[in-house]
């Protein structure tokens, strides 16, 4: 990390934009995660912070339900998050939420950082770690290898085969990528009705080749009760204050 940040006080990033994607239906969770409380702050606001505690980071767009609209701009107001633009509603489908969010990123982007917003334990550290990659590749995201052995399965449930754990990633977000290429790579997944599931799986049907960088074990992603816990206490060990 200290060559990384050596390489970012001499390269200078372009201007970035970050989509913070949140209009998922929180089914797993029984309850609205992204304004839910963690550690006494909302999930978004400690999402949203991360990014704005990044100095290579101009402007954010939050892309939300539209039912919470107007509480996740009220957090943002309370919240003092300055570099929020805009909280625009999102679609049906995270590639749709996406897709809107990258279009109402500021024309001077040069780079789009793509992050769940169910994932506030994100480093401001990672974020421009990924930014650094990105500059200067085109694409980037963050992956931590899987500590399990993994195995395809059949439709039937049964174990097909074992995957080789060496040639695997765990993917998380940021994502980031050249705004021209994921502009495009989000256009044609939905013109084509393409079934993706990250970011970096429209840019992949676009031929973009997508480095990988460290990720953080402790990014996890809000999905079930359970993670809340885990959350909390991670952020207790770390000290982590708003």
């Amino acid at each position: 990390m200290i060559n990384k940040l050596t390489e970012l006080l001499k390269f200078k990033i372009p201007y970035t934009s970050a989509v913070i994607v949140a209009a998922g239906s929180s089914e797993r969770m029984g309850f609205n995660k992204i304004t839910a409380s963690l550690n006494g702050i909302p999930v978004i606001a400690w999402t949203v912070k991360r990014f704005q505690d990044s100095a290579n980071i101009r402007e954010i767009v939050i892309v939300t339900r539209q039912e919470s609209i107007a509480e996740v701009a009220d957090i943002v107001k309370e919240y003092n998050l300055t570099k929020v633009s805009k909280v625009i509603c999102g679609g049906k489908t995270r590639t749709e939420s996406s897709f809107y969010g990258v279009f109402e990123a500021n024309e001077k982007a040069k780079l789009i950082a793509i992050h769940d917003g169910a994932r506030p334990l994100v480093t401001t550290e990672l974020i421009d770690s990924v930014l650094l990659s990105a500059a200067k590749n085109v694409a980037a995201c963050p992956g931590v290898k899987p500590t399990d052995t993994v195995k395809s399965v059949s439709d039937r449930g049964y174990v097909a085969k074992t995957i080789d754990r060496d040639k695997t990633i765990l993917v998380q977000t940021p994502q980031v990528f050249d705004s021209d290429l994921i502009k495009g790579a989000l256009t044609k997944a939905i013109e084509e009705q393409l079934t993706i599931t990250d970011d970096c799986s429209a840019a992949e049907q676009f031929g973009a080749r997508i480095l990988v960088e460290n990720g953080d074990p402790y990014n996890i992603k809000l999905t079930t009760p359970l993670d809340f816990y885990l959350a909390e206490k991670i952020m207790t060990d770390r000290g982590d204050a708003f």
